[in-house]
């Protein structure tokens, strides 16, 4: 009622831009903007720049891609999603976990540092993007459900070690093939560990010890000294930026390059990339495939998750469906810009929104100053080394790791667990896509086993009340005629047999049973074979002398049984409100 009044007041032009705000969420925030607003997107942005760039760097390099890639898939995929995208606080770049997948995934295809590798990275962005777009145009948002927490943080888990072990060669300094196999990697790494660099070894083990000193200590330290959450947050991310320049010019005043065989980075191009279309091919488009949708529901389900969580903060929502526009929009604008998959990553939308971010407008800062570097600043990045970068991945990634999850689903539910060891095993065992793809096989057959057989109770009266309570939990009264019996499922075709099997043994082993009540106060559908199962055991226990009723049946579970006339056929005095009146009704007081 308070929304159709709501409409009634809006003029025909107001209710077009709402209607319109719903497709370009951009009208939404835009058109509201308020001056206070452009402090905090103002320092949000700048913050997440100088978090990115060092970021968007390494992430390429993880992807096996130059490290300008990384930058250009920052950049316009952010603009992108500001205008189609519903959460105010996603920063939408490239992200560890796909970049590692888009490694495994063009690696088996071509050679890294050639045209063909960069051409198919663009390829795979333009695939994800429209498999994404698809998915909401279609409103399947709801397809990522078939992938549990479970599975997706043992996946994540497994993934963060392979990444970790895959930035050895360059924290070592080791000469080491890419691979995507696990087994095959730590092999590599045991063959080359006598050849370690270390003057390489040693710049990378500093840098971890000050990102993480930033991470853990610094902001500790200034609280206490009395500095406020605005002036601690932008130090204490600056890190990875910082420790960038500072390696940098250390590389160049010593020439370690030259003298200490430290890898640098080395040229990067610079100015705005120009448009790129990638080149379709249908074989490697075919190959491209399972990666590209194992990347669109990885993906979609990290920005959709830290997105719900930080929109629930400010009391504000997110649409599934237009999430994935969104995000499907942006990874086609990096397919054209010269970038590879991106999507909303978990740290930079937690320090968006820890900077105060507002709204999109801070990613869209972010995107400019990002802009402005590759435009002015690249030539600065000639003597950055790999080993640096390896340690922002390193730092990043073991926040990843979530043994926490493991231990809590072990001690709550077991299935759950094996689930997560499952995908965790399987990624380390196989390779990402299969790993996931075996870890939602397996999530899927354990909810099909937990269905296979529901909770089922024979009930009882609480005392004098209307109330129906388990005999096996509680003081209740039953009557040696009657048997009240609920199923605390929705009945298909994988749980009648267990139903059956129930109902069939209950009655044997209680012989003085005349009549049975099946009580379906949780009970939300009941499909063909379930209903056949019905017909087949009324039949069997008017055989026996027993009389089937049912209770407490929802509407529209009772609707989808008068329609195929079942109600008529066992009778509708067979058909009980509650399960209080069926039992007065069979004498059972």
């Amino acid at each position: 009622m308070l929304e159709h009044n709501t409409q009634k007041q809006r003029s025909p032009q107001q209710t077009r831009l709402h209607r319109l705000s719903h497709y370009l969420p951009i009208l939404d925030w835009g058109l509201h903007y308020r001056r206070e607003y452009l402090a905090g997107d103002l320092s949000a942005g700048i913050i997440v720049a100088s978090l990115l760039i060092p970021q968007g760097m390494a992430y390429a390099l993880l992807a096996s891609l130059p490290p300008q890639v990384g930058l250009y898939a920052s950049i316009l995929p952010q603009i992108i999603y500001a205008f189609l995208g519903t959460s105010r606080f996603i920063s939408v770049a490239p992200v560890a976990v796909d970049s590692l997948m888009v490694a495994a995934a063009v690696g088996s295809l071509a050679a890294e540092n050639t045209p063909e590798y960069l051409g198919l990275a663009l390829l795979l962005a333009l695939m994800v993007g429209l498999i994404e777009i698809l998915m909401g145009v279609l409103r399947l948002g709801f397809l990522v459900n078939f992938l549990s927490q479970a599975v997706i943080s043992g996946f994540i888990s497994a993934a963060a070690i392979i990444i970790g072990f895959s930035q050895v060669k360059h924290l070592l300094g080791l000469k080491i093939p890419q691979t995507e196999s696990f087994i095959r990697l730590l092999t590599y790494i045991a063959q080359e560990i006598a050849a370690i660099n270390w003057v390489t070894f040693t710049l990378g083990f500093v840098s971890i010890l000050v990102l993480v000193y930033f991470h853990q200590k610094l902001g500790k330290q200034l609280q206490k000294q009395g500095f406020t959450e605005q002036t601690i947050t932008p130090v204490t991310k600056s890190a990875p930026l910082l420790l960038v320049i500072g390696t940098s010019l250390l590389v160049w005043l010593l020439r370690l390059d030259q003298f200490a065989g430290v890898k640098i980075v080395g040229e990067i191009p610079k100015g705005l990339p120009s448009v790129t279309i990638p080149s379709i091919d249908f074989n490697h488009m075919q190959a491209l495939l399972p990666a590209a949708f194992a990347i669109s529901f990885v993906g979609f389900m990290e920005a959709f998750a830290v997105g719900k969580f930080l929109a629930s903060k400010r009391r504000q929502k997110v649409d599934a469906n237009q999430e994935l526009i969104a995000l499907g929009a942006a990874n086609l604008s990096a397919a054209l810009s010269g970038g590879y998959p991106v999507t909303g990553g978990l740290s930079r939308s937690v320090v968006n929104f820890s900077a105060n971010a507002n709204t999109p407008l801070a990613s869209m800062i972010t995107a400019l100053m990002i802009a402005l570097t590759v435009m002015l600043l690249t030539p600065l990045f000639y003597f950055l080394p790999q080993t640096c970068l390896a340690a922002i991945i390193l730092v990043a990634v073991s926040n990843l790791l979530d043994f926490g999850t493991l231990k809590r689903l072990w001690a709550y539910n077991r299935a759950d667990a094996i689930a997560w060891l499952t995908s965790f095993v399987a990624v380390l065992a196989t390779s990402v896509e299969k790993g996931i793809l075996v870890g939602a096989a397996m999530s899927i057959l354990l909810h099909l086993w937990r269905t296979s057989r529901p909770h089922i109770a024979i009930v009882g009266r609480v005392g004098e009340t209307e109330h129906f309570r388990n005999v096996l939990r509680h003081n209740v009264k039953t009557c040696p005629h009657v048997l009240a019996v609920r199923v605390d499922a929705s009945l298909y075709f994988v749980n009648t047999k267990y139903l059956e099997d129930y109902l069939l043994k209950a009655v044997t082993d209680h012989p003085e049973v005349k009549h049975l009540v099946l009580v379906c106060s949780a009970v939300n559908f009941i499909d063909g074979s379930a209903l056949e199962t019905f017909k087949d055991l009324i039949v069997d226990f008017k055989n026996r002398g027993i009389e089937f009723y049912m209770s407490e049946v929802k509407g529209p579970v009772m609707d989808q049984l008068a329609k195929v006339g079942f109600v008529d056929e066992l009778g509708r005095d067979h058909i009980f409100l509650t399960t209080d009146q069926a039992m007065q009704a069979l004498k059972c007081v």
